[in-house]
């Protein structure tokens, strides 16, 4: 497998610049997420490491080897994508041996290929079916076998989960896991869905506006965000933010934050004037194991707290908020994370 370096990419779209002097490495054989909302440069990144798109000015190295200006297909990479991309009139079969057959691999060595990529694809019961005859997840395994067969030193998968079913999304997360620990491949996987991103990274990249907000492990990101804007893409339920002058009392602040946040499940619920503030229970929302409460304060500041699911809070009760010292997040008014 292979690392990569990427240094200074942009990239315009006319008089529009999506992507701003991106700089990142990638260790040989690490799952990289690259997360954030819709328009934020993942797609275009993800595509113009794979020769998809090309490069306004920058460089990008695969395994100490420049491939700014190469071809895709001599990048020794392999793309998964969103929609499958197989052919409907060809078996599993004749799809993950296609582009070993146009590139001239022997007949031999594609045949064990493919034998070994349906072995760990649990495909060997659908080789010869057409993808129409396929569940979605089963259609999204040939496309990953499709990939695999190639060999490649790296593997792009651009939201190879969207399309499905939120229980399949949940199996395929654990089967590319899987997938990764036993290839020891080197990994990178588009998303917006931070849930995906937190369970299946070694590293993930927040991007924002067409620039790196933050990159660092899932829980590195969680507990310490460089930014307001990280601090409530990352989590779920979002992180708690508002103005640091929101009336709760007896916070040491430091002078210079304008906002100030907290993750829902660090909320502490205490009886009436033993917190930092009053709330009201608006909402209560059960989820079995756990409960969410929608507050809101006297304030006028909305909160929400994860608490038991076992709980005996119920709409319209009032309760004080403690938010823990060791919990509370600081931003400047620039959004930054103040240490």
């Amino acid at each position: 497998m292979a690392g990569i370096n990427i240094m200074e990419l942009n990239k315009f779209y006319g008089e529009v610049q999506a992507l701003f002097d991106v700089s990142l490495t990638i260790e040989d054989g690490e799952f990289v997420v690259f997360v954030g909302p819709s328009g934020c440069g993942k797609s275009t990144l993800l595509r113009m490491l794979a020769g998809l798109e090309a490069v306004d000015s920058g460089r990008i190295e695969i395994d100490g080897r420049d491939v700014t200006g190469a071809e895709p297909a001599d990048r020794d990479l392999a793309m998964v994508f969103q929609s499958y991309a197989l052919y409907p009139h060809m078996t599993v079969r004749e799809n993950m041996d296609f582009g070993m057959k146009v590139n001239g691999f022997a007949p031999e060595a594609r045949k064990e290929r493919i034998a070994e990529a349906a072995r760990i694809l649990q495909l060997d019961d659908y080789l010869d079916r057409k993808p129409g005859q396929l569940s979605g997840g089963q259609r999204q395994r040939v496309a990953i076998g499709r990939a695999i067969v190639k060999n490649p030193k790296v593997f792009l998968l651009d939201e190879p989960l969207s399309n499905l079913d939120a229980k399949l999304r949940v199996q395929m997360r654990v089967e590319l896991e899987g997938l990764h620990e036993q290839l020891a491949a080197t990994m990178i996987y588009v998303t917006h869905d931070q849930v995906e991103a937190m369970t299946m990274a070694d590293k993930i990249v927040v991007l924002n506006g067409g620039r790196v907000e933050q990159v660092g492990s899932p829980m590195e990101l969680y507990h310490k965000p460089n930014s307001r804007f990280v601090a409530e893409f990352i989590g779920s339920p979002a992180m708690n933010v508002f103005a640091s002058d929101a009336g709760l009392r007896d916070l040491s602040l430091d002078p210079s934050a304008v906002f100030i946040g907290c993750r829902p499940e660090h909320i502490e619920l205490l009886p009436i004037g033993q917190g930092h503030a009053e709330a009201t229970v608006k909402v209560k929302e059960q989820l079995g194991g756990e409960s969410l409460l929608y507050l809101a304060m006297d304030s006028g500041n909305e909160i929400v707290a994860r608490v038991d699911g076992d709980g005996t809070l119920s709409v319209g009760e009032t309760v004080s908020l403690r938010i823990p010292e060791n919990r509370l997040h600081q931003f400047d008014s620039a959004g930054r994370a103040i240490r």
